[in-house]
């Protein structure tokens, strides 16, 4: 069992102390500087189960990963506002720090994506795409050029900075539409989306993620692709991790995890029709793949390489 004495581990809870002491989380010296070296710590790629740390690791964690969604919901509102002071917006993107990562994560999910559906989607809704919706902006602009997105997030004034980026582009201001809504609230309108993303903080514990998979999987389309992000190893102190066995009602394609700045695994599922689910007893449980193992290329978007790990899915389905 991984316990305090591992020193990434010792490093973490150490850094938790101190991001937890904070008067506030929104950017500053102090703030940028602990957040930036919480990533540089868990971003090397680890052996670490989070699911085998002892109980006051596990406590710790549960604790940090809503002050990262804090924190970064900060720094997205922060970057918004400049960004909206602009008479194009869109230009500017570059000022946000994680720019490039946002570039390469969108090509890794442009290119899972097509590799999993025959037609690129005509309409897709992001769930929590907060002030800064930049997956949205990036797959829009550079990827799925004719797809229309539509935004959900539970915060009206996420939504009313979002929408002063896109307002004063005449392409996405006619495909980006943004709903103030609580996904929980979305039932049928979700079948009208060939892909659902669902951004990586929305359930930043296991069981409302879980709660939002279920409810999303009870009225998407079947053969609808979900796309999720995850975390892997000890990224998973800044990040809700997705298990296949969370996605019933899908069939789980395929699961990536990078091992670059590009923090995020992504994980890709199909709505399985209602005939095809595995059975009564277990209307929604999840389907395994057919083979016991399958192998995850290695995958190159914008040129770097990331090295990604083969994923026995039946042994966690199992």
């Amino acid at each position: 069992m991984v316990c305090e004495k591992d020193p990434l581990v010792q490093k973490v809870c150490e850094l938790y102390e101190q991001i937890s002491s904070l008067e506030s989380l929104k950017p500053c010296k102090d703030v940028n500087m602990l957040f930036t070296q919480l990533v540089v710590t868990c971003m090397p790629p680890s052996p670490i189960d989070v699911t085998k740390l002892c109980k006051s690791i596990q406590d710790i964690r549960c604790k940090l990963i809503p002050l990262c969604g804090e924190a970064e919901g900060h720094l997205e509102s922060h970057f918004s506002t400049i960004l909206g002071s602009y008479d194009n917006p869109l230009h500017h993107l570059h000022i946000f720090p994680y720019y490039s990562n946002y570039l390469k994560l969108s090509q890794l999910e442009f290119n899972i994506l097509t590799k999993h559906c025959s037609n690129l989607p005509t309409k897709v809704a992001f769930v929590g795409s907060g002030p800064l919706p930049l997956t949205s902006i990036v797959l829009a602009s550079f990827h799925l050029t004719t797809t229309s997105f539509h935004n959900y997030d539970i915060d009206p004034s996420a939504n009313s900075m979002a929408l002063q980026l896109v307002s004063s582009d005449p392409d996405l201001s006619q495909r980006m539409f943004f709903h103030t809504s609580d996904i929980m609230d979305i039932t049928n309108d979700l079948k009208d989306y060939d892909v659902v993303f669902l951004a990586a903080l929305v359930g930043m514990d296991k069981e409302t993620k879980v709660r939002v998979i279920d409810h999303v999987a009870e009225y998407m389309a079947p053969g609808a692709l979900l796309m999720l992000r995850s975390a892997h190893g000890a990224r998973a102190f800044l990040y809700p991790v997705v298990d296949p066995c969370d996605l019933r009602g899908f069939e789980v394609l395929s699961i990536f995890h990078p091992t670059d700045e590009v923090i995020n695994s992504v994980v890709i599922a199909r709505k399985i029709p209602i005939t095809k689910q595995c059975s009564v007893e277990y209307p929604l449980a999840p389907t395994k793949l057919p083979n016991k193992c399958f192998d995850i290329e290695m995958f190159n978007p914008l040129n770097h390489v990331n090295l990604l790990e083969e994923l026995d899915i039946e042994e966690q389905l199992s």
